[in-house]
Order: structure tokens, then C-alpha cells, then sequence
């Protein structure tokens, strides 16, 4: 069946996922594969000390991104989307969206960005023993309690973004169990929210956050169809018709392990772009609660522990674009991509340790090494000559450090490593830099697959097609994945062994960093 043929009959399914900088959607064929892509690029704001985006914003870009996924299809194909199969619906994890009876916002949503709840982070995580991050939806409603917000009364509902425009789609008030399991701790055993959690909540504050949140699902259950009025946010043209099937909304960390099939225990992934986090999917359960380690769940309810640091790529990205500003003031257009290309390429030459150079890429704060804020900065010893070469990678190094020392946290303290690394999102899309530094820095063996560009969108799909399936995800993820094309890097002792020196003199500078945060 041809990709015309199958849009036309109706047996794609789409997947849609809302990332930090882009929201995408992806369109697969019968066989699992991707046969036409949607995007649309949006930004976070910073209003009130609150990284956020407005319900407005989340109605764009959910318009914005079928509309450019409908002219690819019509380019391509010469057809209109018509009927789905299935969809599914990603988002960025954790954040808080609250809403009064109607489903209007009370409150800022509060994304995942946000490192404004570290007393109740850790306030919490004492009285559940059980990790919960400053992100995680329960920390901001615990926030709200304590400072004691008015609209708290009237909150009816708490959602993440993925649940949130699940919600709007289909009028079913569901999450998956993944997505779930960045808003309140998880009974693996029943696969639903902690009641015991739930009661100690109650006990101890008073507010009986359980009817708020919305009911957990497990990949292969189905959650609602798309309705009228789901059509008319979804398709300003009107030509999609209600009644698709939805698989349970997820969260980015979810649809990333469908997307490089690491479900399974001693898998893992590494989604690196705006943030980056590594996904360790666990044989047994950590033996107690670490502030800086998540514990996630696998789309069909298995504990994984999870590094997640909120500073990946954002920094870089804006010295690339300095370059590239020079370059226009001398006269000479480069291409973006290959302006790209060409400097992160040129640590292929630089010194393993980074030639003295220390950047720090702290945009916002970063809970890991304790930063309610962050502040970009560079430190160079002035005996040491500075390259292009040394000052990219370092940029690239700074980029994972965070997340390595999550990591060594894991192995050092619960034995927690993972055989092999899956590498996905935008900074492996020069893969041969992104591999090589994923390896060094983590030490351990790192792959992407040909379909990385795709991402959690392509995820989502995965698990939309996942719908009353009789086999288990990992079975049924196997079979798609048995002629998956990779490109594979071992970690070179020289290269690892650089990186270390690096990060030693890395863990030395953050005490530069935290003063900086006192002048900005």
C-alpha cells in the first residue's frame, strides 16, 4: 500500500507531540513508518518569574501544526487527511495546568522549566520517600497551598499539557501512566496514583487532590475518540472527521523510549534539545529517594529512573547564532545548517579536556547541582590558547554535564547502568558529534537510529498503533525495531578520560557559578 493509498483509505496514524522549542506531528503508514511530518516552532515566556505558555499559545500551535502536516500530505500525496486509524497525543512532562469547572485556567501554566518549588520538593519527597522533583505537578499545587492562592477553592481540575489537550480533543479526562507519573507517585503494583501517597497528602494538608488529576491508562488502551469539537481546534478546514481513536496522552520521556524501543530493564535513552534527560529503565527498585533522580514509568507501567536536567542545547544555540550574526556583518550568508555542521564538527579537533575551557549553560535553574536560577558563563585558563574547536566542545560538554552527574549518582549508588544509550532530539541531528560526546561523557556504548529526527511524535504515533494490541509493548516495539538502521559509537578511553578532567574542574566552577546568579 502506498502512502496516498493509505491516507486516502484511512489506516495512518498520527502522532502529535508539544517539545519545548517545536511542536511536531508525524504521520505513520500501516507499516509503522513515517510518511509525512507537520511542524510549528513556538516559545516558551518568562512572565512573573514563571516560565510559561498561554492556553491561547497551546490553541495555535495545535492548529498551526496539523495545518502544516495537512499541506504536506496535500503537497506530497495530492490527497486530504480524511480518516486516521488512530493518534496520540505528547508533551513535554510534569508542569502544572489547573482549572476551575469549565476547564479555564486559574493559574499560569507552569512548565517543567520552572525551579521555583525546591522547599516543597524536598519537603515532599521526605514525607513520601519517593523522589519528587521541583516540576512534578503535586510540588506547584503544594506551592499554591502554602502561599495560600484564592483560586485554589475553585481548582476542579489538574492537568499536564498532554493531558490537557488530550482533553481538549476528545472530552475524556485521561493520562497515561508515564505522563502520570510526573504528577504524583505511582503504585506500580496497581498502575494507577499512590493512594497511600494520596492519603499522607491529605492527612498532612488538608486538600484531596485525587478527584482533580485525571485517571490513569496504559499503552494499548484506548482513551476516547476525537469529537466535533475536537475537529474544529485540530482542523481549520474541517475535512478530518470525529471519531478516531486516542491512545492515553503521554509525556515526552514516554513516547522517547517508544521511539528507540528501551522499555525493557537495563535500556536506555537520552533525549537531548532543550533539556536533556537519560532514562534508565530499572530491574528492581532504587533502594531509597534521591531529590535529584525521577522515577518515571514505561507506557506500560514499569519503573524507570530518570537524570533529567533542565539545560541542554539553548546555550550553544545562541553562541552559533553570535557566529553566525559576525558572519552577516562580514558580508558572508551561511547557511544555517551548515554553519552547524562546520563548528560543532570542529571538536573532532579540539583537546580532549576541552583545551581549559568551562562553560556553564544554565539559562534557567538547574536542580541537579542546586541552582534555583542560572546564569550562562564561560571560564578559561589564560595560560591556554582558545580555539573554536576547544570552545565548542566545551559548549557541547557543558550540555550533558548536568545529566552525567545524575547518572553517576545512579551507578555509584544503586549500581544503575545501562548497556546501551539511545540518543534522540535535536542534539544528535549531527549525529556523529552527538554520538561522540554522548560516549565520552557517559561512558558508555550510544546509538540513533535512522528515524531519531522523528522523535517523541513518531512515539506517539507508535502507541497510538499500539491500540488493542494482544502483545506486550516490548514484543510488539521488537518486531517494528528488527531492521532498525544505527549508528553506533564505543567509548574511546582517551575521550572519556578528557571528559572527566573536564568535569572535575566543571563540579570546581559551579561555586563561580551560583556568586554569578547574585549579579543577574
Amino acid at each position: 500500500m502506498t502512502g496516498a493509498e493509505c491516507i486516502r483509505e484511512g489506516n495512518a496514524v498520527l502522532g502529535i507531540e508539544f517539545g519545548s522549542t517545536r511542536i511536531k506531528a508525524v504521520l505513520i503508514d500501516q507499516n509503522a513508518k513515517p510518511i509525512a511530518t507537520g511542524a510549528y516552532d513556538w516559545e516558551n515566556r518568562f512572565e512573573d518569574n514563571i516560565w510559561t505558555y498561554t492556553r491561547e499559545d497551546i490553541l495555535s500551535g495545535l492548529k498551526g501544526v496539523y495545518s502544516d502536516l495537512s499541506h504536506s500530505v496535500q503537497k506530497e500525496y495530492g490527497v486530504r487527511i480524511e480518516k486516521l486509524k488512530a493518534m496520540g497525543v505528547s508533551a513535554m512532562m510534569h508542569g502544572c495546568i489547573e482549572c476551575d469547572e469549565n476547564y479555564n485556567f486559574l493559574s499560569p501554566f507552569r512548565t517543567w522549566r520552572n525551579t521555583i518549588t525546591a522547599a516543597e520538593s524536598e519537603e515532599l519527597t521526605k514525607l513520601f520517600d519517593y523522589p519528587i522533583p521541583q516540576r512534578w505537578t503535586i510540588s506547584h499545587v503544594l506551592k499554591d497551598i502554602k502561599d495560600g492562592k484564592s483560586y485554589l477553592k475553585d481548582v476542579k481540575h489538574v492537568f499536564t499539557l498532554a493531558s490537557y489537550v488530550h482533553f481538549l480533543l476528545t472530552g475524556v479526562k485521561a493520562i497515561g501512566i508515564g505522563d502520570a507519573s510526573g504528577m504524583f507517585p505511582i503504585d506500580f503494583e496497581n498502575k494507577k496514583f499512590s493512594d497511600k501517597a494520596a492519603e499522607t497528602f491529605i492527612s498532612s494538608y488538608g486538600y484531596d487532590i485525587r478527584p482533580l488529576f485525571p485517571e490513569v491508562k496504559l499503552a494499548g488502551e484506548m482513551c476516547g475518540t476525537l469529537t466535533a469539537e475536537g475537529v474544529a481546534l485540530l482542523d481549520e478546514s474541517g475535512t478530518l472527521q470525529p471519531g478516531i481513536p486516542f491512545c492515553a496522552p503521554e509525556g515526552d520521556a514516554e513516547t522517547g523510549m517508544a521511539a528507540t524501543n528501551t522499555v525493557k530493564p537495563r535500556t536506555g535513552n537520552v533525549s537531548a534539545g532543550t533539556s536533556a534527560f537519560a532514562t534508565i529503565i530499572l530491574e528492581k527498585p532504587l533502594s531509597r529517594a534521591y531529590g535529584a533522580i525521577d522515577i518515571v514509568s514505561t507506557p506500560d507501567g514499569y519503573p524507570g529512573a530518570m537524570a533529567h536536567s533542565n539545560n541542554c542545547t539553548g546555550d550553544y544555540d545562541g553562541w552559533i547564532s553570535l557566529f553566525a550574526e559576525v558572519l552577516k556583518m562580514m558580508g558572508t550568508d551561511v547557511k544555517k545548517g551548515k554553519l552547524y555542521d562546520m563548528l560543532l564538527r570542529s571538536v573532532f579537533n579540539a583537546d580532549k579536556d576541552a583545551g581549559g575551557i568551562i562553560s556553564y549553560n544554565f539559562i534557567s535553574g538547574e536542580h541537579i547541582v542546586g541552582l534555583e536560577k542560572g546564569v550562562p558563563m564561560v571560564l578559561r585558563d589564560p595560560e591556554k590558547p582558545m580555539t573554536i574547536a576547544n570552545f565548542m566542545l566545551s559548549l557541547l560538554y557543558s550540555s550533558l554535564s548536568s545529566m552525567r552527574i545524575g547518572l553517576d549518582m545512579l551507578e555509584k549508588e544503586e549500581g544503575v547502568k545501562a548497556d546501551l544509550l539511545i540518543g534522540h532530539g535535536g542534539f544528535f541531528k549531527t549525529s556523529d558529534v552527538g554520538l561522540k560526546i554522548l560516549s565520552s561523557v557517559t561512558g558508555v556504548r550510544s546509538a540513533v537510529m535512522s528515524t531519531a529526527g522523528e522523535g517523541g511524535a513518531w512515539g506517539a504515533a507508535l502507541l497510538a498503533s499500539y491500540i488493542g494490541s494482544d502483545k506486550k509493548l516490548s514484543d510488539y516495539l521488537d518486531e517494528i525495531f528488527s531492521d532498525a538502521d544505527m549508528e553506533v559509537s564505543e567509548p574511546d578511553k582517551d575521550d572519556t578520560a578528557g571528559y572527566n578532567s573536564y568535569l572535575v574542574s566543571y563540579e570546581k566552577g559551579l561555586a563561580v557559578e551560583r556568586k554569578a546568579t547574585e549579579v543577574f
